[in-house]
């Protein structure tokens, strides 16, 4: 496609006013808007694909945090892959295929700098925005590096089936971990994990206290726990951490829509007696790892021994759709909208 032949409409999502508790369908708008163009050093991308993920709730509240809210009345922004239709940047070509940040719209206009050019041969598109993505790095650096993990730990992970949990249960598997447990919020979901991604254990934590079914599926207690959730899976990894056992907070969706404070563990003092660590972390921290990630998780992806799943939903209509689908929980792996 050449710029002249471009279309007289880019349809983008805007935030028009900011939630509380649970987003409500009419704190979003779904607005028609002419087709940017590209400035000097600027590309112009046809989205192909665009992600929803949970961190995105945080940034429709204006409390600070580690990342500037999304601004009332303007496009909202994600992680998103797609084909340049018009490039003014040198090193970017049309018909080159990107990865940046600017979702949640079917076209955008993208500095060359802040575009990562992705080879569609090497791995399907859809997989730079998960398994070989920034939720695919999460994992991986939040296991490997914030919670030093180490061949023969035992690794709990919690939001198992989702796209960061499910690559951080494989990972520990592939690097030699004892034995990987994960908690979902379904029966299928467990299946999945147990069946599918090869964890050794897998519980609904519908079915019972959090805490009796991590001691029932990790009777050794766990060196690592992988926090996606936070709240009552927190408490429990804490009463069935070992010595030396390690916390890695990467996210508390359990939390995210609460409009009141939410408490803390209980059993916080345990860390005492087992020398126990929790931290926080932000992959932006770690991006000096992408290419090692790359490198050694591509090769997994292509070799089939590192397994993903995308929950696909098609159109940009149901962007939002898709986003509450993950507050949800609907989705298995990573959820992805195809435009």
């Amino acid at each position: 496609m050449t710029e002249t032949q471009l279309p007289a409409v880019n349809r983008e999502w805007h935030l028009v006013s900011r939630p509380v508790g649970w987003p409500k369908t009419e704190d979003f708008a779904l607005v028609e808007a002419e087709v940017p163009q590209p400035g000097e050093g600027q590309v112009l991308v046809r989205n192909a694909y665009v992600s929803v993920d949970p961190y995105m709730r945080g940034r429709m509240s204006a409390a600070k945090s580690y990342v500037a809210p999304f601004e009332l009345g303007k496009v909202m922004q994600g992680g998103a892959v797609g084909e340049v239709i018009a490039s003014k940047a040198e090193g970017i070509e049309v018909g080159d295929h990107v990865l940046h940040f600017f979702g949640w719209r079917e076209f955008a206009v993208v500095d060359a700098k802040q575009a990562v050019k992705v080879d569609p041969q090497a791995a399907p598109l859809s997989t730079y925005l998960g398994a070989l993505g920034m939720t695919g790095l999460t994992a991986y650096a939040g296991l490997l590096r914030t919670a030093s993990f180490k061949e023969g730990d035992s690794v709990f992970v919690s939001g198992a089936a989702g796209a960061v949990g499910s690559q951080v249960g494989q990972i520990a598997k592939l690097k030699g971990a004892s034995r990987v447990i994960g908690s979902a919020g379904s029966d299928e979901k467990v299946k999945l994990l147990v069946e599918e991604y090869g964890f050794d254990a897998a519980f609904n934590y519908k079915n019972g206290p959090v805490g009796e079914q991590l001691r029932a599926a990790a009777p050794d207690g766990v060196d690592v726990y992988f926090d996606n959730v936070g709240g009552e899976h927190l408490e429990a990894a804490i009463g069935s951490l070992n010595r030396d056992g390690r916390i890695a907070v990467c996210g508390m969706i359990s939390v995210y829509n609460s409009t009141e404070p939410v408490p803390g563990p209980k059993n916080l003092a345990r860390l005492i007696q087992t020398r126990g660590r929790i931290e926080g972390f932000l992959v932006g921290d770690h991006y000096d790892l992408q290419a090692q990630f790359v490198q050694e998780v591509g090769a997994w992806v292509r070799s089939g021994e590192l397994k993903y799943s995308e929950t696909v939903v098609e159109g940009i209509e149901n962007n939002l759709e898709a986003f509450f689908g993950v507050l949800r929980g609907d989705n298995v792996g990573k959820m992805i909208v195809k435009l």
